[in-house]
């Protein structure tokens, strides 16, 4: 027996690297994408600012130059009080960045981001994913994957699908969790969307996975498996996050990178 347990974990020490990881032999993934954010501006083949609209998430995004700068090799993205409303109606506005119409990133497809959260009352900072083919699939045909979203100062961060099924069908089954971070400090966030479930994960722990079912085709319950573009924001204030206080203005969001990696054999 003792020396079954001796051959046994020699084995374990072959496949795990260094870091205690499964070498690069065993993983299934392939990097495809990396953004820094260390040039100071933005890469315009990539992203823009999003564009202010009337739905929560979006009724204070603004092209002011106050709302997104960059810090030590990090993109910023702030909320900020407006001090001109004759120029803008909105009491506050905030930044946020989107590759809609410039990059198309893989399904199956992993996806990590390395960000800090400021906290403040009514803070509303996201992550998120949609089908990049909004004219074939729309949402929520196309799916809605939430990376990441965080409610004021908490120390949990939400991770969400939304579909037509999740949404209209049965909206009662589990189609989220949450995770801890650090609330001071940089975490990373990320999804993996697999050919068979869809696995959040905070910092390399899984937060919930959501299964592909078979025959449900027809009722779009996963409809994630088409490429996607990526939405990076900060928002001030909504039903969900509540009202702003805007003693605790400026708020920022700092982002340090983006990772994007595919399956090294996909099968859709």
């Amino acid at each position: 027996m003792r020396h079954l347990v001796l051959i046994c974990l020699a084995t374990v020490g072959l496949l795990l690297g260094s870091s205690g990881t499964i070498s690069a032999r065993k993983n299934p993934w392939k990097k495809v994408f990396q953004e820094n954010f260390n040039k100071g501006k933005l890469d315009t083949s990539v992203w823009k600012r999003t564009s202010r609209g009337g739905s929560d998430w979006q009724n204070t995004q603004s092209s002011d130059p106050r709302c997104l700068t960059f810090r030590k090799g990090c993109l910023v993205l702030r909320g900020i009080v407006n001090d001109d409303l004759k120029a803008d109606t909105a009491h506050y506005l905030t930044g946020g960045i989107v590759s809609e119409g410039l990059k198309a990133f893989p399904a199956p497809g992993r996806y990590e981001i390395k960000a800090r959260l400021h906290a403040a009352q009514g803070a509303w900072p996201a992550i998120w994913l949609l089908a990049y083919d909004t004219k074939n699939h729309p949402w929520p045909y196309g799916g809605e994957i939430d990376i990441m979203e965080r409610l004021n100062g908490d120390s949990i961060a939400y991770q969400t699908v939304h579909t037509p099924y999740t949404l209209y069908k049965k909206p009662e089954e589990k189609h989220g969790g949450v995770g801890d971070i650090d609330p001071d400090d940089f975490n990373v966030y990320g999804v993996d969307i697999m050919p068979d479930s869809i696995r959040m994960h905070i910092n390399g722990k899984t937060t919930f996975t959501y299964p592909r079912v078979p025959g449900l085709e027809k009722d779009h319950q996963y409809p994630f498996l088409l490429d996607q573009y990526m939405l990076i924001d900060m928002q001030l204030g909504g039903s969900w996050v509540g009202k702003v206080d805007p003693k605790d203005l400026p708020v920022e969001m700092e982002i340090d990178w983006v990772k994007v990696y595919e399956l090294k054999e996909t099968k859709k």
